[in-house]
């Protein structure tokens, strides 16, 4: 009995918090807006200020809201999302490592043809700012920062694609999994060869080119793969 009371509260809440969402859609909510108040919600949907409070927690683990001491609750970053990562994933293991690049090879290359094709043009620009940043953060040794750039640019790749769900998709294997993404740099080590390759993925996708922009990424990909299966082996 006490485990169908807890499946039912569990549907409560999921559905509160669907209908939360739906609300925030039809107000045309965007990240930063306040949304309304816990106690008008409560009296809007009929049901206690508390379980309100579990259902916007439930919102705020997935970034679609934030709830701030004093202040009252706001539209969260990922309130359109529709893939999310683990953010309390495990450190990375070898097996991990390669798995991802595997992923990567497989998603992006025809992303970046997509790119190619529709080329949104403030993704192109952040893609150039990122180039220019990194050929900077190689000059000056900062192979932390590095990395964080390194996954900006195919976060940046994805989105000129003009596609937000393959965006995300990307994302979420690529800037979400920091830590990967970081030891992979450290293993991989040619630092300015990566860089060159991503220029390459640059030129394709601004001049419109789809096969070379899903070429050279997927060459960019199993290169970078190949190399680290390599030192994994041969430590």
């Amino acid at each position: 009995m006490s485990t169908t009371g807890g499946v039912v509260r569990r549907s409560l809440l999921d559905d509160l918090a669907t209908s939360m969402l739906a609300l925030i859609a039809e107000r045309k909510l965007a990240p930063g807006d306040q949304f309304e108040a816990v106690r008008s919600l409560a009296e809007r949907f009929k049901v206690a200020v508390p379980t309100v409070r579990e259902a916007l927690r439930r919102l705020e683990a997935t970034g679609a809201v934030e709830l701030r001491h004093g202040s009252g609750v706001y539209v969260g970053p990922n309130v359109g999302r529709l893939v999310l990562a683990n953010p309390l994933a495990l450190a990375p293991s070898p097996d991990r490592l390669v798995e991802l690049l595997q992923a990567r090879a497989l998603i992006e290359p025809p992303v970046a043809a997509l790119a190619a094709q529709t080329r949104a043009e403030a993704a192109l620009e952040q893609m150039a700012k990122d180039l220019d940043a990194a050929a900077d953060l190689i000059a000056s040794g900062d192979h932390a920062q590095l990395a964080e750039v390194n996954m900006d640019f195919h976060r940046s790749l994805a989105q000129a694609s003009g596609n937000a769900t393959l965006a995300e998709v990307v994302e979420s294997v690529t800037v979400v999994n920091a830590r990967e993404q970081l030891e992979i740099l450290h293993i991989h080590g040619d630092r300015q060869a990566d860089l060159d390759e991503h220029r390459a993925i640059y030129d394709a996708v601004r001049s419109g080119d789809a096969d070379l922009a899903e070429l050279l990424t997927r060459e960019h990909l199993d290169g970078v793969l190949a190399v680290i299966n390599e030192r994994l082996q041969h430590p």
